[in-house]
């Protein structure tokens, strides 16, 4: 009798077990689209999609676009259009939202009009997207020319160095955002310098960019001292540029891209374990050590979670709410607080002039010590 009471025991354990594994926690009674580039177009909004889909399980329908967008349009159209012929999608979230996504949208809504459409680090016109999606989501990039020099400062630096090219200087936001820095540094007490790098696209090509980059640090700082920050344009210098200011235990606040995978692994020769892919705070683990272990505690610094990163995570928060009958198409408020739960509470938003549902961020920054 005994053995049958602990047989009986035993197979009720498991049965209940079964019926706990059976079902997500998570589980939705509708689906979200989500699309985003692959892991070598766009790594860290991949790895968000992953995550997802471990946590919601077939309630996610993550797709890709094509490595060479910009060439294949009609292959992000058709992407994005498939999603749409299942009627249990209540929305599709697309991050970055590439040349392509805009005509996707209108394709969909000429037999769809309930779905929801959130664009994340649009490629297309402002206006374009903004009447297309219903909301769209960006990095606030003016808005850092402000965040990194107060950054900067409160890191205790007393120069700031901004390399660049005439070719990048031809852009209007790079170019607005360098004069905020200018005006920044004026208020808080930084000494501006802007010094001309050979352009990656140039003849030298990037060797010769990252090669320039790795000689002129170490010269910045004999001239100016170590209490001097540094920030560059262009994402194949960020390498070079994290080596070299920390060879010199100079200051080097936030990449022209923020996020914890931005050259720091590459830099600091982090290596990623397969098992740890799209973890972050595995990430600024790492970087937290190399940096003090490097004697430059303090003096280092990028976003607590990568923006492409939070932008899919709160876009597909608010995707659900809607999915559930919570909110409308539009709803500012809950954006923000699904930003919030993204990014951290202290991440800041505004607007984009004119277009309401244009909605810009910065987030947090995480200074390794």
């Amino acid at each position: 009798m005994k053995k049958k009471l602990i047989a009986f025991s035993l197979i009720l354990t498991l049965m209940l077990s079964l019926v706990g594994c059976g079902k997500s926690q998570s589980s939705l009674d509708f689906k979200i689209g989500l699309v985003t580039g692959t892991v070598s177009q766009g790594e860290e909004e991949f790895r968000a999609g992953e995550d997802l889909v471990k946590k919601y399980g077939s309630a996610i329908k993550h797709v890709t676009y094509p490595d060479k967008f910009t060439q294949e349009q009609e292959t992000t159209i058709a992407q994005i259009t498939s999603l749409a012929s299942d009627p249990e999608v209540k929305a599709i979230v697309v991050v970055q939202a590439v040349p392509g996504t805009a005509a996707a949208i209108d394709k969909i809504k000429e037999k769809r009009d309930d779905i929801l459409f959130i664009a994340g680090v649009p490629h297309e016109d402002p206006e374009l997207i903004c009447s297309r999606a219903d909301i769209v989501l960006e990095t606030d990039n003016l808005k850092r020319g402000e965040t990194i020099i107060k950054l900067a400062k409160e890191m205790g630096a007393k120069n700031f160095v901004h390399y660049s090219f005439p070719r990048h200087m031809s852009y209007e936001l790079l170019a607005q955002r360098r004069d905020i820095f200018k005006k920044v540094c004026d208020e808080v007490g930084i000494n501006f310098i802007e010094l001309d790098a050979p352009d990656p696209m140039g003849d030298a090509g990037i060797p010769g960019a990252q090669q320039f980059i790795l000689e002129d640090v170490p010269r910045q700082v004999a001239k100016y001292g170590k209490d001097t920050a540094f920030f560059s344009t262009n994402c194949a210098m960020q390498e070079p540029l994290i080596k070299s200011v920390l060879n010199e235990k100079a200051i080097f606040p936030e990449q022209c891209c923020p996020s914890p995978y931005h050259a720091y692994p590459g830099a600091l020769g982090i290596e990623i374990p397969q098992e740890k892919a799209g973890d972050v705070n595995y990430m600024l683990e790492q970087i937290n050590k190399k940096v003090v272990d490097g004697g430059a505690g303090g003096r280092f610094a990028t976003w607590k979670v990568p923006a492409n990163m939070a932008t899919v995570k709160a876009a597909v928060e608010y995707a659900i709410a809607y999915g559930k009958g919570e909110v409308g198409k539009f709803d500012k408020d809950r954006m923000i607080k699904a930003l919030k739960n993204a990014a951290g509470n202290d991440v800041q938003v505004s607007e984009l002039e004119g277009n309401p549902n244009f909605l810009m961020f910065v987030a947090g920054s995480k200074i390794f010590k």
